[in-house]
């Protein structure tokens, strides 16, 4: 079967694409405007460049890939940023994937894995989050990925579309290959922030800059913000087992991917520089707009219904393959 993915050059993306082409069931069209995302991560693999809002264009290669599923990754995903700029993001995340299921519906393409996010439960009132969780979000990024979420259900009932929706936590690490892994520019996630303040560190750099901790005044116990980190390749194992559960009849579904345990910001910090023997310049800044103080998953629901299991259980494990990536993206340059 052909399946499509959008957004295949971005972090999640290129790690879904290089599972998918290692397990050989389908035939698999990348889709990516290259906006953020990066074509050396397909590692040579063909990418169809365009944009989920032409919906002529995205209707056609629907039409003409013989596809029979889409896997939807292509969003804007900086928390702050949407603070800052919410229609950039109503217009790529909401707007995009409204212009996304037109297409769906013009080729008859009726089964879509959706990448949502934990950002779509806000600050949730009870520790860890399930599905049944209340949905508040409080910055706009997860409004955006709660009012896709919205259509993507008004879609089934009214044309008959079939989805997965994955809520995941904070994805991190990289391909343990060090082939590909994350890359943001600007980067804003921490653990590689933190992994590269230590590479400054390595090479003596003259103006080695620190680490800026965005709040350090939240109510947990060391005052920063806690989060579930989940090894990126566990996320992209549950969107093709989500792929396979689809294509085999299951119902509509909507899943946390997660480990079900925090570790707050300065946790992280403590075991990179216990990963690389490096220390960590830090630097105390404000909040960040929109964070809430805890996420944490419960995942239960996910492993019950598609036996899904994180083969990457540690904290070191996840940031032992981002420190490989740090150092390989680090030599290329």
């Amino acid at each position: 079967m052909a399946i499509l993915i959008t957004g295949g050059a971005g972090y999640i993306g290129s790690h879904c694409l290089k599972l998918m082409r290692q397990q050989g069931r389908h035939h698999v069209i990348v889709l990516d405007d290259l906006s953020n995302g990066h074509v050396e991560l397909l590692q040579g693999y063909p990418l169809v460049e365009g944009s989920v809002h032409d919906v002529d264009f995205v209707t056609q290669l629907l039409r003409d890939g013989g596809v029979t599923a889409v896997i939807h990754f292509a969003a804007f995903a900086y928390v702050g940023e949407s603070v800052y700029e919410p229609e950039k993001y109503y217009q790529n995340n909401v707007t995009g994937t409204l212009n996304l299921l037109k297409a769906m519906r013009r080729a008859n393409v009726n089964q879509l894995i959706f990448s949502s996010t934990c950002a779509t439960y806000g600050s949730a009132a009870q520790l860890p989050i399930q599905e049944t969780s209340p949905q508040n979000p409080i910055n706009p990024y997860g409004a955006t990925k709660l009012s896709a979420e919205w259509m993507i259900r008004d879609f089934e009932r009214a044309y008959g579309l079939r989805s997965v929706i994955f809520r995941y936590f904070n994805a991190a690490g990289a391909h343990p290959d060090g082939t590909i892994g994350e890359w943001h520019d600007p980067e804003t996630h921490l653990i590689p922030l933190a992994l590269q303040a230590t590479l400054q560190q390595a090479n003596r750099l003259e103006s080695v800059k620190p680490l800026t901790i965005l709040g350090t005044d939240y109510p947990t116990p060391d005052g920063t913000c806690i989060r579930d980190y989940i090894h990126v390749l566990d996320i992209a194992k549950a969107h093709t087992m989500g792929l396979e559960y689809l294509l085999a009849g299951g119902a509509s579904n909507a899943f946390n991917i997660g480990h079900g345990s925090g570790y707050s910001v300065k946790d992280i910090i403590t075991a990179c520089e216990r990963i690389t023997n490096l220390p960590i310049p830090i630097l105390a800044g404000q909040r960040r707009p929109g964070d809430p103080s805890v996420l944490v998953a419960s995942a239960e629901k996910l492993t019950q219904t598609l036996g899904w299991q994180p083969e990457y259980s540690s904290l070191d494990e996840i940031i032992t393959t981002a420190w490989q990536w740090e150092k390989t993206r680090l030599s290329r340059s």
